[in-house]
């Protein structure tokens, strides 16, 4: 961005033409919002879409523009369908999100000049000309440093899987009256964080890999990400109800020993994480340590031969042999070149296939029912009102408010309430300073360095401080504008329009369509639990067959989490939206999400010891009702999905639980404690019908004024 924006203002001041900056700026930012990440052929690719999409989004607006009753319905179309190109793939709702944007500034550049000029091309021809001069600094920075965003992916990976497990550690405090449920919420909060991250990285990996399977790098990178995913099934484990353990163990060392193990393991993680980016050797001596200190903590709880903590030492020497495997993948991951290349190597591709499927997934979201055909509708009625009320009142710079409702309107009112306070605060903030700057500084250059310096904060800050990014774009334009004019005379229309955008996004995400998330709350928890079921029949699968990390059971893995994440979003999304019951729908859904997560948890556990047992035809009853049981964990996730009552389970649960308490056939006192640990997880999976049942229930008998137009989640 400061190689693109000084390029910009350079030519500017060489060709005496100051005016040329703001197109030119305008078309860069454009562009960078446009961005995806690839490989630099496909950003090749993807800036040849972008130029062109933008060439006529602009010609558009300068051709229509003087003819607002052609303009308005133009605009409310187009915003309707670059809008739904989103349902295609990630990357086609950037690049329609910035064409969007850039039309809006095709607006404000014409109002800048006094409406549109004879030579219409001379507009359109500089914006995408600042644009290309940004795509080309894109591609040859991504050329130069291809691997650089797959690094620094991979280190966000780790230190989320790092915080991940400090707070798993923190279940392990020996104290009574914990509030474990509150833990248990934050742990899945956190851990949608962590499926965020492995999935961003798998992407990034995914699309540097495609003809470059012998580079020795990138394999590596894949490598740690396989390391990643298999650290996060283990963390992810639940081998015993914390409760029981820490009533059971009160008055020895053996919990505080896992607490800090845990928390060891996830500072190694984040030492891995800086060590991968600043090229540093990576220790983890300190968990290694741990790990010593808790087996010789379990060998003394054993050498007492107390028959009562039988059944827990079992899960603790699971938990100790599982909490070794995962130090051991923290020593594989310091070195991973010298691991072997895994058997099935590959990654699930989302892209679509072709030009059907991908109109396939357009056609599937043309419903309301769906958030993002609802999110079009919305957007697309907000710019047309927006447009009416800036010919209706005629304000100075009113292109500012379409410009507001496109930052600001969001899928949901939670995420547009956030944007719209910080847009406004941001805007402020940035009107004072920029004014404070223009006045200071009254030399050009200055200005011109002030302007560069601003985008390059906006840049670096949009992603995680918008109320900073905010008032970096507000002092840039400021101090662009006072280039070719007043900057002064900016300001009070820059914060009206501010309002009125504000004002307009808000009320159109409360009243056109609410996607209110307690609407589709059941059906996002009855995703979570019938992809928790599918996990469960492909571990079971992988007992049967033998252990193999292919394909199909780490997309079954990563859909479980993946919808467990997509449940923890939409209740935190739920806490910002108005009405005193939507706190009640949200208690509800915390509870199913705690239920959930425990399975989740229980099922990580059992898919970690895949391998650890011979496939045996004793076994067979087991893995029957283990299907059993995922038969009725598939009914009550479509009983949820329809809102209709669930059976009582208590009778099954009793079946199911008397099959998996039955002493292993092969048994000799304790030679079968793999195949007891085994049936103990499928025991502690089964006790989980109960109070997933009576949650699921709860959200089922939720007030029916709370739960109107239930929706489908594209």
């Amino acid at each position: 961005m400061f190689v693109a924006f000084s390029g910009a203002m350079a030519l500017s001041w060489q060709q005496d033409q100051i005016g040329l900056a703001i197109p030119l700026f305008l078309g860069i930012i454009a562009s960078a919002l446009a961005e995806t990440d690839d490989s630099w052929e496909g950003r090749v690719r993807a800036l040849l879409v972008t130029l062109g999409c933008f060439f006529v989004a602009s010609l558009s607006v300068e051709i229509l523009f003087p003819w607002p009753w052609l303009f308005a319905p133009g605009l409310a179309l187009s915003a309707f369908v670059l809008i739904m190109l989103g349902a295609v793939e990630q990357r086609y709702a950037t690049i329609a999100s910035a064409t969007l944007i850039l039309s809006v500034y095709s607006m404000i550049n014409i109002e800048q000049h006094g409406g549109t000029s004879e030579d219409v091309w001379r507009q359109p021809l500089l914006l995408v000309a600042g644009a290309a001069w940004y795509g080309v600094i894109s591609v040859v920075w991504c050329a130069l440093f291809s691997r650089q965003p797959v690094k620094q992916s991979m280190a966000q990976l780790y230190r989320e899987l790092g915080t991940y497990l400090i707070i798993k550690a923190t279940l392990f405090e020996p104290l009574r009256g914990l509030d474990v449920e509150a833990r248990r919420v934050e742990l899945a909060r956190q851990n949608g964080r962590v499926v965020s991250a492995l999935n961003q990285a798998k992407e990034m990996i995914f699309r540097r890999l495609e003809g470059q399977r012998t580079s020795r790098k990138l394999n590596r990178y894949l490598r740690l990400y396989f390391i990643a995913q298999d650290i996060h099934e283990r963390v992810s484990a639940s081998h015993y109800p914390y409760s029981a353990l820490a009533e059971t163990f009160f008055h020895h060392d053996v919990l505080f020993r896992c607490q800090r193990l845990l928390d060891q393991q996830g500072r190694a993680c984040k030492r891995l994480a800086k060590a991968l980016l600043l090229r540093q050797p990576f220790d983890h001596g300190l968990s290694e340590q741990a790990l010593e200190d808790l087996r010789a903590s379990i060998v003394y709880l054993r050498a007492q031969r107390n028959p009562a903590w039988t059944p827990l030492l079992r899960s603790l020497q699971a938990l100790g042999r599982n909490l070794a495997t995962l130090e051991d993948q923290l020593s594989r991951a310091h070195n991973p070149d010298m691991v072997a290349d895994q058997q099935d190597a590959s990654l699930f591709n989302r892209s679509p296939r072709s030009l059907k499927d991908a109109w396939e997934r357009v056609r599937l979201n043309l419903t309301p029912g769906s958030p993002l055909f609802r999110h079009a509708l919305r957007l697309s009625t907000a710019l047309l009102v927006g447009y009416g009320v800036l010919h209706l009142v005629h304000p100075t710079q009113g292109f500012w408010i379409l410009l507001t409702t496109l930052f600001v309107c969001r899928p949901n009112f939670g995420a547009t309430r956030r944007f719209l306070y910080q847009r406004i605060v941001g805007t402020v903030l940035g009107l004072v300073a920029g004014w404070a700057l223009i006045s200071l500084f009254t030399d050009p250059l200055m200005q011109s360095l002030i302007a560069i310096a601003a985008g390059v904060v906006f840049f670096a800050n949009r992603e995680k401080h918008y109320v900073i990014a905010t008032a970096a774009i507000t002092t840039l334009v400021l101090a662009s504008f006072n280039q070719v004019g007043d900057g002064f005379d900016l300001i009070l229309p820059r914060l009206f329009d501010t309002l009125i955008g504000a004002l307009i996004s808000g009320l159109a995400v409360f009243l056109i369509l609410p996607d209110w998330q307690g609407r589709r709350l059941h059906k996002v928890a009855s995703a979570a639990l019938a992809n928790s079921t599918a996990y469960l029949r492909e571990i079971i699968h992988q007992y049967e067959s033998g252990k193999q990390d292919d394909l199909a059971y780490r997309l079954a893995r990563r859909n479980a989490h993946n919808a467990d994440a997509a449940l923890s979003t939409v209740l935190s999304n739920m806490l910002q939206e108005p009405g005193h019951y939507r706190k009640k729908d949200a208690d509800e859904g915390f509870r199913f999400l705690v239920a959930s997560h425990t399975l989740l948890g229980y099922l990580s556990a059992l898919g970690a010891h895949r391998g650890s047992v011979s496939a045996s035809a004793q076994d067979a009853e087991l893995y029957v009702a283990a299907r059993t049981l995922a038969d009725r964990f598939d009914a009550l996730a479509a009983r949820l999905a329809a809102r209709e009552t669930p059976p009582d389970p208590k009778a099954v649960q009793a079946e199911l639980t008397a099959v998996f308490e039955r002493e292993p056939a092969s048994a000799q006192d304790d030679g079968d404690d793999e195949r007891r640990l085994i049936q103990g997880q499928l025991l502690h999976i089964a006790r989980q019908l109960t109070p997933l049942h009576d949650a699921a229930e709860r959200l089922i008998a939720r007030p029916a004024e709370s739960t109107p137009g239930a929706s489908t989640p594209a």
